[in-house]
């Protein structure tokens, strides 16, 4: 694919005048637009451990196109459990020295703004004088990033495991990832046990991608329900449960098929990492995914895969003490989420296109108890189709431009009271990353980004939804973010 990956050696230094000119302007694209939102920045939004470039003695450009992105190199790699199917795979060969730990943080500025946001005329008045009316609003300033702590590796020759702990930037933590994996068995890459909280085997994947800022630091199309919905499920959110994988020697062809706990990953069989989520269903989901690559000569290396993912969640709660306390949930009803995606190449452009399309139950998609009786006569099942094409150009091994464009439409509403294009969402992303050094011991990528998105009548689709929604269920909220930090890992 690009040669320059292949061999650190080769890489050379760039000036640092194109990455400045380019945070210029987008600073100076921030003081005329006056577009929002308010909220936390990612706290484990993608992940690369230079402890696995020590181990080895490879630069980290020989599992990466641009860090943290995996070329097919890191991904067989990585399917193969972290080994180069040597006898340095064991950790018991390895220098005594030698620890598979990293750690990432993103201090950073950026500048937060939303639209159409319902505060008081008179801030901080009260009286009956004081109206909500819409304005917008806007922070700014210097922030840190969360924080990961990440291990992976060997335990032993064909037994890898992964441990994510992971904070907010106010230091509250929780596992983003935990799993240990029995790989190749019976000799056999086509045979793949993993056990834990992990990611969903996505084409694209959302804990490697290039983008960090509160509007760009997710795919939409990823954590989005009809408006009205009780479904709390993403697709990009990590999940726990059991994973069976397999893929050809090359990683050419590769599939996967997940059992999982119906708790959108939540421990303590609950729907939340932290105390106070909601109990889990007494079901289980499933997600299955499958994708074939191919090498197309000079153009590069391209790559097609489908998924689909079909889950319950409950509707109503047993409970004790006057329905004060919900001990499991039950009417559990169904969803699913199924789809397509690709990684293609022309030359140094390479191109992600995704397509979802998804559906809930009408229950769970009014949020009314299945026990409840026949649902109203305006509720419907609720569906939406959505994708985004993302765009990577490579100028370097140090310089890769981005940008995103993402848009989803709702199919059927929940309710047949709402407007059409209740829910709609718009989404733009650009930005670039500068790596000034990325050897085996550390990593430094200058980071500029700018990312903006509209949501119709909802609360703005980024990062996890903060804002509030409009006024009106027909207005739309913009939301904007402008981001530029050093990310780091060493």
């Amino acid at each position: 694919m690009f040669k320059w990956f292949a061999n650190g050696a080769d890489r050379t230094r760039k000036s640092w005048v194109r990455p400045f000119v380019t945070c210029a302007l987008l600073i100076l694209a921030t003081l005329v637009c006056d577009c929002q939102t308010v909220s936390a920045l990612p706290a484990s939004k993608a992940m690369a451990i230079p402890a696995f470039a020590r181990k080895y003695g490879l630069p980290c450009s020989a599992c990466h196109t641009a860090w943290p992105e995996l070329n097919n190199f890191g991904q067989v790699f990585r399917d193969n459990g972290y080994q180069l199917m040597n006898d340095r795979d064991s950790p018991i060969w390895q220098n005594p020295s030698y620890f598979p730990i990293t750690f990432r943080i993103t201090p950073n500025w950026h500048r937060e703004s939303t639209s159409n946001q319902p505060v008081d005329l008179v801030p901080g008045g009260t009286g009956e004088g004081n109206v909500t009316v819409s304005r917008n609003v806007t922070q700014a300033g210097f922030d840190l990033s969360g924080m990961d702590l990440w291990s992976a590796g060997t335990l032993y020759k064909n037994i890898s495991f992964q441990l994510l702990p992971s904070s907010n930037a106010m230091t509250v933590w929780h596992f983003e990832s935990a799993w240990v994996r029995f790989d190749n068995i019976k000799g056999t890459p086509w045979l793949n046990f993993k056990f834990g909280r992990f990611e969903l085997d996505n084409l694209v994947s959302e804990k490697r991608f290039l983008f960090i800022s509160g509007n760009g630091g997710l795919y939409q199309v990823y954590h989005f329900n009809v408006p009205g919905s009780a479904n709390n499920f993403g697709y990009g959110d990590n999940q726990i449960g059991m994973e069976l994988m397999g893929h050809s020697a090359n990683s050419y062809t590769r599939y996967s098929i997940s059992l999982l706990s119906s708790n959108e990953g939540g421990t303590g069989l609950t729907s939340s990492n932290l105390p106070g989520g909601a109990p889990s269903s007494r079901t289980y989901d499933g997600n299955l995914a499958f994708s074939q690559a191919f090498n197309a000569g000079s153009w590069g290396f391209e790559r097609v895969g489908a998924f689909a993912y079909i889950g319950q969640r409950p509707t109503f709660f047993q409970t004790t003490q006057n329905g004060a306390t919900q001990l499991v949930g039950l009417g559990n009803e169904p969803f699913y989420r199924i789809g397509f995606a690709g990684d293609f190449y022309i030359k140094n452009l390479e191109l992600l296109p995704l397509f979802m399309h998804g559906h809930d139950s009408a229950y769970l998609g009014n949020g009314i108890a299945s026990n409840s009786g026949p649902l109203p006569s305006t509720s419907r099942a609720p569906s939406f189709n959505g994708g985004f094409l993302e765009a990577h150009y490579y100028v370097s091994p140090q310089l890769v431009f981005l940008g995103r464009f993402e848009k989803i439409d709702v199919g059927q509403q929940a309710d047949t009271g709402n407007p059409g294009n209740f829910g709609n969402v718009t989404a733009y992303s650009v930005g670039y990353r500068y790596y000034p050094i990325m050897f085996s011991r550390a990593g430094l990528a200058f980071h500029n980004e700018y990312s903006i998105s509209k949501s119709i009548g909802i609360v703005p689709e980024s990062l996890d939804g903060t804002g509030l929604p409009p006024l009106l269920p027909t207005q739309g909220v913009w939301s904007s973010s402008i981001f530029i930090g050093f990310d780091f890992d060493f």
